[in-house]
């Protein structure tokens, strides 16, 4: 290991120890200020995302934007983690959560700053400190929310970011400075760090990827669902864990709904990121436009049926595809990352559950219908973190944010969030 990523892991450590001790309505403080420069300065933060990552400008900003709002959240946010008191004939009878150390975060280039504040806010708010692991492309985005919480007030080694490969996160993660780990990545990745953090006995919480179903019946509302879908699908160019990435329809709709989602789909056109219109970009890099396209000709190669061709057009752009897929496609159990969505048909509620629930992840769905009872029966049956009724995935601080099978494991956002890197320390005596 470097001595400088050694000097940054030591230093973290030093600095939980007074972090730590630092009272909730202090750091809120912190976090409110963090988030003031934030917001007060969007379109500068939102062209590093743009630069890294090709996203629209625009979503760029409303990335930014968001994490103001999450921020906000937890500058405000009820604390949890004062000690609970339980009914005892003890003298001593309560819990108290105790944060557990320095986290280190492995986190991607989809949404660089969101992603990274997303687990750091609450951790932080939590006692602990963190350092970040960033995507290589992003080091700009990770050193960018180092200087705004330096900015802010925090105190130095509360965050640090590493410009470091993926080769050191296994070194990194059994320093014995590092006590948990949070990544958001891909199945392979997560299942990777997971290995690493087990075999060190050291906390885990892992957000992978997803297939989500968006459920379509006869009752929806057609044009809706299908202006709805299509950004679903393809915001960000289709590079969302939550993205809608298979559309199941009722066979009674299909000759009806169908044609409107391709109207809404035909709509995202590439074109330059930096200008505000532009709804649809390229991809982050070359190599996963490569990926994209092999696996087009793989879902063909096994039965797919093309609705829309997925023409690449430049080394790392898109226009975006749509293809009619039927159950055994292999295809069907990969997380397809970009703008490539699939279509199946379904003669029933009860074969569209089936449908959405046949893949191995278990990240959000989204299921358009009117009546109370089919929602309820989806709601209850969906083998997923989270279940939108209506309206598209997107994730609120509000909200519990995780998924379930590979999409990962832990809680995100809320005041759930909080509880995730401390210890439930448990006091009892005379």
């Amino acid at each position: 290991m470097e001595q400088s990523i050694e000097n940054k892991l030591i230093k973290a450590d030093k600095v939980f120890s007074e972090w730590r001790k630092v009272p909730f309505e202090q750091k809120q403080k912190l976090i409110a200020k963090a988030a003031e420069i934030l917001k007060n300065n969007s379109a500068k933060f939102g062209k590093i995302i743009t630069t890294e990552m090709n996203k629209p400008i625009s979503q760029s900003i409303a990335e930014i934007e968001k994490c103001a709002l999450m921020m906000n959240y937890y500058a405000d946010a009820e604390n949890v983690l004062q000690p609970e008191k339980i009914e005892s004939q003890y003298n001593y009878s309560e819990v108290r959560y105790v944060p557990k150390g320095v986290i280190l975060g492995v986190m991607p280039w989809n949404f660089p700053f969101w992603q990274v504040l997303r687990f750091a806010t609450p951790a932080i708010l939590a006692g602990n400190t963190v350092v970040l692991k960033h995507a290589s492309i992003c080091f700009g985005s990770g050193n960018a929310i180092e200087e705004i919480l330096l900015e802010a007030g925090f105190p130095e080694g509360v965050f640090q970011n590493l410009e470091v490969g993926h080769k050191e996160v296994k070194e990194i993660l059994e320093h014995d400075a590092i006590k948990g780990v949070s990544l958001t990545g891909s199945g392979k990745a997560g299942g990777e760090v997971a290995s690493i953090a087990g075999l060190n006995i050291k906390k885990s919480l892992l957000e992978l990827g997803g297939s989500d179903a968006f459920i379509v019946l006869d009752d929806a509302d057609f044009d809706e669902a299908a202006k709805v879908g299509a950004k679903a699908r393809l915001q960000n160019c289709g590079q969302t864990c939550v993205a809608a990435k298979r559309f199941i329809l009722d066979s009674k709709i299909e000759n009806e709904f169908l044609p409107k989602l391709v109207e809404e789909y035909k709509k995202y056109i590439p074109a330059n990121p930096m200008n505000r219109d532009t709804k649809i970009s390229g991809m982050a890099r070359p190599d996963l436009a490569d990926e994209l396209e092999n696996q087009f000709k793989k879902a063909l190669e096994n039965g797919a049926e093309i609705i829309i061709p997925l023409e690449r057009i430049s080394e790392n752009e898109f226009n975006p595809g749509l293809i009619k897929v039927k159950e055994g496609n292999p295809i069907l159990q990969e997380e397809l990352f970009g703008p490539l969505g699939m279509v199946m048909i379904a003669e029933s509620d009860e074969e569209a559950l089936e449908m959405a629930n046949n893949i191995p992840f278990g990240l959000s769905n989204s299921v358009w219908t009117k009546n109370n009872d089919r929602q309820l029966f989806f709601i209850e049956n969906l083998e997923s973190g989270t279940v939108n009724i209506n309206r598209m995935t997107s994730s609120d601080p509000r909200f519990p944010f995780g998924g379930t099978k590979a999409s990962g494991y832990g809680t995100e956002l809320s005041l759930l969030a909080l509880k995730e890197f401390v210890t439930a320390k448990t006091i009892v005596g005379n």
